[in-house]
């Protein structure tokens, strides 16, 4: 039978590696960092009240078809499915109604264009509204929360894909999502501090050197960021791996989390910092009814921050100059994310360049039926996403299987 090697300890690592496991299969799970989880990393905060946040993904997104809704019920993970309330802004705060209304206009308009332009050459996001258009900046804004990049950097053909393909039912795990996703690798064969610089796959046993010695496998699956690709070496080379990586970057996407003082909101509020600037943040007032604040942003705006310091203040004055300067000392900074610098990562999730899209089965292709691939980028619907890991890492698992199933025996 053999054993297969799984690298990369986030949501398609474990779920590939659960699944051999659970079939009886001898499996290694091998990660580069100090803990399991990847981009889905929840943490304790330092006050009182103890809360729990997702530093990374943190909404299940279209919750009713996403497996990790169904593994969170099994496991006894409680799910609140209130409505985020994107759509709103508390009090109105510095964005009436009246905007809203226009903002939602234009944005239809935006979508309908990019949707009559399908059939058509792929093009970046950007062609599809008006630079002089007032709601540009606003729609840039999302395509930083949606896709961690701006729209001129965004494929129409990869981002339609996700957008048909998604539902508007977002939940959230008070637990964290990243609790949930490592819970999952319970009683899995895991091996830390682990990183794969090279893969020799030209003889009969997979060579897999590491800086703690060589490690070998018959089968493997990848299921790392793309960023981790232009330093892995492959043996003899896939040059073609390396090219669909570097088509499908990773983009920006940060989090900085506040204690408030006596919030005056209800629980799972919802500001939009500056709706007329494309580097915004959208506030996430006492989620779950905590008084804490999640405040997040992404694309050229997450990049724009040179590091956690920097984030951090700019999220702060955003919430003071629309709750009131008496707010300033009753909003207190608890930690920020900054993706960039995270180790084996250097990112957040990944959409396609444009001319693109063809990467992710690229990426996504076995080599030989020994090298398997997964990971959020390998999925053509579900990108960006712990659901659309989840699901290639399965895939690979049970191609796995199946090979398994059909081999001769020895």
């Amino acid at each position: 039978m053999g054993r297969t090697v799984v690298i990369g300890g986030g949501a398609a690592g474990i779920a590939a590696a659960r699944r051999l496991d659970d079939a009886g299969t001898e499996v290694l799970l091998v990660e580069a960092g100090d803990r399991l989880g990847g981009r889905a990393h929840s943490l304790s905060l330092p006050i009182p009240v103890k809360p729990t946040v997702d530093l990374g993904c943190g909404w299940l997104h279209s919750a009713r078809r996403n497996p990790w809704t169904a593994i969170a019920e099994r496991d006894g993970f409680a799910i609140d499915r209130s409505s985020p309330n994107w759509g709103e802004q508390w009090r109105d705060l510095g964005f009436p109604p009246e905007a809203k209304s226009a903002f939602r206009d234009a944005y239809a308009r935006f979508k309908a264009a990019a949707h009559a332009a399908l059939d058509g050459p792929d093009q970046p996001l950007s062609a599809f509204v008006a630079l002089d258009d007032p709601w540009r900046p606003m729609i840039d804004a999302i395509s930083g929360y949606a896709n961690s990049a701006p729209l001129d950097r965004v494929s129409l053909h990869d981002w339609a894909a996700y957008e048909d393909a998604a539902t508007d039912d977002n939940w959230a795990l008070p637990a964290g999502y990243g609790t949930l996703v490592v819970h999952h690798a319970a009683d899995v064969p895991v091996r830390l501090a682990t990183p794969v610089l090279r893969i020799d796959h030209g003889g009969r046993t997979i060579r897999l050197d590491t800086p703690v010695g060589v490690i070998e496998a018959d089968r493997v699956v990848l299921a790392i960021p793309t960023t981790t690709y232009a330093a892995l070496r492959f043996d003899p080379p896939l040059p073609a791996k390396h090219d669909a990586a570097a088509a499908l970057p990773l983009g920006l996407a940060d989090k900085v989390f506040f204690a408030v003082d006596a919030p005056e909101w209800p629980a799972n509020a919802h500001l939009i910092g500056a709706p007329d600037s494309a580097c915004t943040a959208s506030h996430r007032l006492s989620p779950f009814g905590l008084p804490i604040i999640e405040s997040f942003f992404g694309g050229a705006c997450a990049e724009a921050m040179p590091d956690a310091a920097a984030a951090t203040d700019f999220a702060h004055k955003e919430l003071v100059a629309l709750l009131g300067a008496s707010w300033r000392s009753r909003v207190t900074p608890l930690t920020a994310t900054h993706w960039r610098a995270a180790p084996h990562i250097h990112g957040s999730y990944s959409h396609a360049r444009v001319g693109h899209a063809p990467a992710r089965a690229v990426l996504a292709a076995p080599v030989d039926d020994r090298l398997f691939f997964a990971g959020e980028a390998c999925s053509r619907h579900d990108f960006s996403t712990a659901h659309g890991a989840y699901r290639t890492g399965v895939d690979a698992a049970d191609a796995i299987l199946g090979l398994l199933a059909t081999a001769p025996a020895p």
